[in-house]
């Protein structure tokens, strides 16, 4: 029979539950991580909540300001903000741990007066030795030797000159607690020995920062990966000790979303995968609606027959108790997809806004246009927002517009026809006398010319002029691309086509 959930866990709702995502500051920021905090967040605006933000930063090998500037730009791009932390502040600061060793000296000071943690002298050679001698399995670990030292044992270790550790006494009897995601879960008394919160020389252990952080923090419900699952006893066994020190007056609630897989096979997604990589994505033009849109699919849906929705109707529908504990397969096709649907999405005007650091990016125009490119920009940003999935499309679809000699990609050169010159040639001769050089006018022109006077049809007859404005086989709509270059321009491009195909 499985144990019960210890009485002290928080039953807080609605305005008083208080989520935390505490990142380590080392790396990229990838897209697992992305998806643990819209998790956090959408939880804590659905419930009206709040979403604490603090770092991590006691690893002083690997952590890195660049990484930490790197988080915040992560958040910022993808409009998650938050209630209390870093660069906000709020009443429970610092929110780095590096800032933060005081505070966990005199929450050990608390458990040590409680009895909760005792002096540990063992080294890893002793325990192995003991383990050895006693038939017990090495991967074991420590045999709780220290749990019973006497008061005269404990100062001849000192008067060796050896530093304890601190370890807390762990309960005897199996820990439960009902995740918010998989239901009950029980880990059996004696599945895990007495651990270290404090190494000797006193440097504080993650299994005993983050949990006392939580505590201090006020968390209510801690929502992260099911790679974390396995510590949830630990930090059970180490909060119920809290609660008895008078540290805090309850234990959290614990949700662990499912992993992330990525293309193929059944392994976790890796951060060295170029789907994990977030500034990669936003490289390639992935839109801050549109991934997270997706990311919310890795776990959980809005229904069972729409993929497509905004962050506020995400907001307004999210609970954590509907993820899906399976885990997710990380698809760039799908998610390409949905943030073209999201580009569509979007008003003309920032649509046009959005696509300009792209176009800069290529050199194709500067950081701030100019007037004149703003005006282009503006004209053409409508013909390419229905056919793009990613804003990084843009520049191989309008870079045309900017340059003054086409590049003819050789693939578009090849699927010429043997009468391309022919189609050429007679395309400026139906130009040429047309005055009104609107979209309309242009097609009128042409379709006379090539579709009823050559017999051609409109895939052979308009293929060559697109090659000639744009250098590919794929472009916007070729009438409308026309009136953007005008009549000398477009003239001028059909002609120098006819001199390259000789």
């Amino acid at each position: 029979m499985s144990a019960t959930p210890d009485p002290r866990t928080t039953t807080a709702s609605g305005a008083d539950v208080r989520v935390r995502f505490c990142p380590s500051p080392t790396g990229l920021p990838h897209v697992g991580l992305i998806r643990t905090v819209l998790f956090n967040w959408a939880y804590a605006r659905h419930n009206g909540g709040k979403l604490v933000f603090r770092i991590e930063d006691t690893d002083a090998a690997r952590d890195s300001e660049e990484s930490y500037q790197q988080l915040l730009d992560a958040l910022r791009w993808m409009n998650i903000d938050w209630d209390e932390g870093v660069e906000v502040g709020g009443p429970h600061a610092p929110y780095r741990q590096s800032q933060r060793h005081d505070i966990y000296r005199e929450v050990l000071d608390k458990l040590v007066a409680a009895g909760a943690v005792y002096e540990s002298y063992s080294t890893a050679e002793e325990i192995d030795a003991r383990n050895e001698a006693n038939g017990r399995a090495k991967q074991l670990g420590y045999d709780n030797f220290d749990r019973d030292l006497t008061e005269e044992q404990r100062a001849a270790f000192r008067a060796e000159g050896r530093q304890p550790a601190w370890r807390l006494r762990v309960p005897d009897h199996d820990l439960s607690y009902v995740d918010l995601i998989r239901g009950e879960v029980t880990f059996p008394a004696g599945s895990f020995p007495d651990f270290v919160l404090v190494r000797a020389g006193g440097v504080p252990l993650y299994p005993f920062v983050n949990p006392v952080d939580d505590a201090l923090m006020g968390i209510t419900h801690v929502i992260r990966g099911e790679d974390l699952m396995p510590s949830t006893a630990r930090q059970l066994a180490l909060y119920s000790a809290l609660v008895d020190a008078g540290v805090t007056t309850f234990i959290p609630r614990f949700g662990h979303m499912p992993l992330v897989l990525g293309e193929t096979g059944n392994k976790k997604l890796s951060k060295r995968d170029p789907q994990a990589d977030l500034f990669l994505q936003r490289e390639k033009g992935f839109i801050h609606e549109g991934l997270l849109n997706y990311l919310s699919l890795l776990g959980w849906s809005l229904s069972h027959d729409r993929d497509v929705f905004s962050l506020e109707e995400m907001i307004a529908a999210f609970d954590i108790a509907d993820v899906n504990p399976n885990p997710a397969r990380f698809d760039q096709k799908k998610a390409e997809a949905i943030n073209g649907d999201h580009i569509r999405m979007l008003d003309a005007d920032d649509f046009a806004a959005r696509i300009v650091p792209y176009l800069a990016g290529a050199g194709l125009i500067a950081e701030e246009p100019s007037a004149e490119h703003r005006a282009i920009i503006a004209a053409a940003a409508p013909l390419v927002q229905e056919r793009v999935q990613l804003l990084g499309e843009v520049p191989g679809m309008l870079g045309f517009l900017f340059v003054s000699n086409v590049d003819y990609a050789e693939d578009a050169l090849k699927g010429l026809p043997a009468n391309a010159a022919e189609v050429l040639t007679a395309s400026v001769r139906a130009l040429e006398p047309v005055d009104d050089f609107t979209a309309a006018g242009v097609q009128a022109a042409l379709s006379s010319a090539l579709v009823d006077e050559l017999g051609l049809k409109p895939r052979v007859a308009y293929g060559p002029p697109r090659v000639a404005l744009t250098g590919r086989r794929v472009s916007p709509p070729l009438f409308e691309s026309m009136e953007l270059l005008g009549k000398d321009e477009t003239l001028r491009r059909l002609n120098a086509l006819v001199a390259h195909l000789g």
